[in-house]
């Protein structure tokens, strides 16, 4: 999950500054440096494992790749024989693909969590004379008619969330919503960054309602160029009751030659100095209870109360099925 408006659209490898003095004698980690895969839009600021890296000796690199969808497709197909030694970002739409494929060495935990909503350009509404949508029946509104965009459940991680929500909100009769859905012309797109920088108004495209993430508002603002004034409100609106929850996990890979440094790793990961970066750098809420929430949360982020949910054994035994039926709908 997550949501950085500095975003990536291709693989990266970003190497981080090596600080500190590496530990010597008999408790010296084996390795001089770990790999932590991450989805594309893992931006933590400059420096976020500088405390890591004085205290084991142990530089973090970072490997980026694709969102969460793509980076758990691609870890399965190394299962094994890891292209790195912990990955962050797994989350509870995909965990069970990754888990099924044993990716991971042990259980791997929770390290965020966050809500994917519909989201709302407040202007291009205004200029409409329309009203923002609150619920997933609104969707359907004849007055929301080739407005939305969304992301594809099949290959986007928000994109199987928003279908996940469907179901959970409207169970068995879910595929009649998609089948209304569709009449009402919605867009599909292949991910996150292309629903929200290529076809969302806000960034130059002719659709003014896109799923994202309830933390995409305090995101508009921090990242508002020119900088907006102190006092001024979002531009963007969140539907708050089109919400589902998701929740984040970070593992040990296994066939990582470097277990015990990994371990470490996933240890300061749900650290309370690496929890506080991520408000406003991930956009996500800490896992950490205790970490308190910067102002730009409280301020311009709704407190989702009763998001959608669903039972982690419920998604592992019925995606692929939602999925096919899903794209019998909208990709056919």
């Amino acid at each position: 999950m997550k949501h950085s408006l500095a975003y990536r659209t291709s693989r990266l490898v970003i190497a981080l500054t090596f600080v500190g003095l590496t530990a010597c004698g008999s408790d010296s980690p084996k390795t001089q440096e770990l790999t932590l895969l991450a989805y594309e839009s893992f931006t933590p600021p400059a420096g976020a494992f500088d405390a890591f890296t004085a205290q084991t000796g142990i530089k973090v690199t970072i490997a980026l790749s694709g969102d969460a969808g793509e980076m758990v497709a691609k870890a399965s197909l190394t299962a094994g024989n890891p292209e790195g030694d912990v990955m962050w970002g797994v989350d509870n739409t995909f965990i069970s693909r990754a888990t099924d494929s044993e990716v991971f060495d042990g259980e791997p935990v929770a390290v965020d969590y966050g809500d994917v909503c519909v989201n709302y350009d407040i202007a291009a509404l205004a200029e409409r004379g329309i009203d923002a949508p609150q619920t997933l029946d609104d969707l359907l509104s004849s007055q929301y008619a080739s407005m939305l965009v969304i992301e594809n459940a099949t290959t986007s991680s928000p994109g199987l969330a928003f279908l996940l929500a469907t179901i959970a909100a409207f169970g068995d009769d879910w595929p009649n919503y998609w089948e209304k859905l569709i009449d009402n012309d919605v867009l599909i797109v292949d991910s996150w960054s292309d629903a929200y920088y290529t076809s969302f108004t806000r960034y130059g495209g002719d659709r003014p309602l896109v799923v994202s993430y309830a933390t995409s508002p305090p995101a508009e603002v921090i990242f508002a160029d020119p900088p907006m004034a102190q006092d001024a409100p979002a531009p963007t609106g969140v539907a708050t009751e089109t919400c589902f929850r998701q929740t984040e996990y970070a593992g040990i890979l296994r066939g990582t030659n470097d277990p015990a440094e990994s371990q470490l790793l996933i240890d300061y990961l749900i650290g309370k100095d690496f929890q506080t970066l991520l408000p406003e750098s991930l956009f996500v809420y800490p896992i950490n209870a205790d970490v308190e929430l910067p102002e730009s949360f409280n301020k311009y982020a709704p407190l989702i109360s009763q998001p959608f949910t669903l039972a982690s054994k419920d998604i592992a035994t019925y995606r692929e099925v939602w999925l096919e039926q899903w794209s019998d709908i909208a990709l056919r």
